[in-house]
């Protein structure tokens, strides 16, 4: 049986910056004897990571003798090569789509933000270099059936010029073999794996989080809810309803913010996370 993990033609792998994704990464590397020529490692930065993920994608990069390119959204549907270094770590490329888009807030019917900060720009880059067909391998596990039969039914989500592939839930990985990939490694990602789960990772508070999962992680680090706070904030005063929330179904971010600093829980524990692109 052919092995998953092979490339055979002009490939982008999708780093998001979570476990997941780079034990992808590693059994690429491994399956091919190195990154193939015409292969290229992509992570896309919000500027809403938490700092131990760009720290270990510094570090997978360090520790496997691997490039990874860093990009950037930029307004007017630009993109920037960035750096450990200079990546934002201030919401800025966030802050660029949100004012491209009026001032109107991303929310879970409209996820334009994971389609322009990450996919899209990853096009716009690939398409830079020369790409004009490609594969695109993302990390997405066997046990995420809802992301699996995604891509399944689409494997073209943006565009045709994509063939979308899942290597991992071909091979039928689940997160605890991930888990267990992690845990005989010399370095590994410096935030808490719960069940499987990274829920620090990702932009820090994003919208499609679980309610209990953001009001859990605002009252560990009350700063997170400040840069969210402050967009809805600031889309009171170019929309109304969906536009001027995250989520308009639940307590603002500074709403959050206040049950945080009095202690107050009143969150569903049950609640799932929406699917996204975004990837662990």
């Amino acid at each position: 049986m052919r092995s998953p993990y092979l490339i055979d033609g002009p490939t982008c792998i999708s780093l998001s910056g979570g476990r997941t994704s780079a034990h992808l990464l590693f059994m690429i590397i491994r399956a091919n004897g190195g990154i193939p020529a015409g292969t290229v490692i992509l992570f896309c930065n919000t500027g809403k990571e938490e700092e131990a993920t760009l720290r270990f994608i510094r570090d997978i990069a360090n520790h496997w003798n691997v490039t990874v390119v860093w990009l950037e959204y930029r307004s007017d549907s630009e993109f920037e090569v960035v750096t450990f270094e200079t990546a934002s770590r201030n919401g800025e490329p966030f802050e660029a789509i949100i004012r491209q888009r009026g001032g109107i807030l991303p929310n879970p019917r409209s996820r334009y933000c994971s389609s322009e900060m990450k996919t899209r720009t990853m096009h716009r880059y690939l398409r830079s270099i020369g790409f004009t067909e490609w594969d695109t391998m993302l990390g997405i596990r066997a046990d995420e059936p809802k992301r699996v039969a995604t891509f399944r039914r689409n494997p073209h989500p943006e565009t045709k010029d994509e063939m979308v592939l899942i290597p991992l839930a071909d091979a039928g990985v689940s997160a605890r073999d991930v888990g267990d990939f992690w845990r005989a490694q010399e370095f590994d990602l410096g935030l808490p794996n719960m069940n499987g789960k990274t829920m620090h990772g990702n932009c820090d508070l994003c919208f499609l989080k679980p309610a209990h999962q953001v009001y859990s992680l605002v009252a560990e680090k009350p700063e997170r809810a400040i840069w969210w706070a402050e967009q809805e904030r600031q889309a009171e005063e170019f929309a109304h309803g969906n536009g001027c929330r995250f989520r308009d179904e639940r307590p603002s971010y500074q709403r959050m913010a206040q049950y945080a600093r009095q202690q107050q829980d009143m969150f569903d524990q049950l609640e799932e996370s929406i699917s996204c692109l975004c990837g662990d």
